[in-house]
């Protein structure tokens, strides 16, 4: 595998509160984008991904099953987001979004909660391997809104579902088979409130490298006027 990650504030916030991890041992990698006043959303997205690779890393070495493991940690990261929540005022309704993958031979295993991304591009075709826990997704699936009216809707990061907001989490997971060829991309809603998943795709397909394409990503999103964070992470499967 080949990777490339990256990061950025963008043009509008004063904090970057999105967070991401690689941890190539483990064929982890992660992204976060946290909220919550006084950073508190940095704190969130940062120490979830912290117990995540923790807790991947102590159970794969008792031969856990991968899906199973990714999704307990996502749990655990869950937990203890909360507990923190509850017991510092400073911190206090502070929550993350998490979208993980872990790559173990030929599959992927996926876990998820929030609106951050997780997509698949294989040969010219780009997939959405998560569905986004918003309002705006929930009235697309009932028929309160088109696909193109939720990209500019005002309550668009409202979430329905987020890490660390309630003592427990129900967590999406996924495993599908890959192939030589595929790129997985993971990225927070900074990127994709201004790129489609088909320009996504067709930026990916056009830059040679996986770093030459994560910065054409981040680059387009802040020319299109970077309003949040922006964080991708790039695997090309080989």
């Amino acid at each position: 595998m080949k990777w490339s990650q990256a990061s950025e504030t963008g043009l509008v916030r004063q904090v970057n509160e999105d967070s991401l991890v690689i941890e190539p041992a483990l064929g982890l990698f992660a992204v976060a984008d946290g909220m919550g006043g006084h950073q508190a959303g940095e704190v969130a997205s940062r120490m979830a991904l912290e117990e995540l690779v923790r807790f991947v890393r102590s159970r794969l070495k008792k031969a856990g099953e991968p899906g199973t493991v990714l999704v307990r940690g996502v749990e655990e990261a869950n937990r203890l987001v909360y507990q923190l929540s509850c017991a510092s005022a400073g911190c206090r309704g502070m929550g993350t979004t998490i979208s993980a993958v872990m790559v173990h031979g030929h599959d992927l295993f996926l876990a998820h909660v929030g609106d951050s991304r997780v997509y698949l591009l294989r040969g010219n075709r780009i997939r959405q391997l998560t569905e986004d826990h918003s309002l705006v997704q929930e009235m697309v699936r009932i028929g309160g809104l088109t696909a193109e009216e939720a990209i500019r809707h005002p309550q668009r990061n409202v979430l329905t579902r987020a890490l660390g907001t309630e003592p427990r989490v129900q967590v999406d997971s996924l495993r599908i088979g890959l192939e030589t060829g595929d790129r997985i991309i993971l990225c927070t809603d900074g990127l994709t409130v201004h790129l489609r998943p088909e320009e996504i795709g067709a930026l990916v397909q056009q830059n040679a490298s996986v770093e030459e394409a994560v910065g054409m990503l981040v680059r387009t999103a802040l020319d299109r006027g970077g309003t949040d964070n922006i964080t991708v992470i790039l695997v090309a499967v080989d």
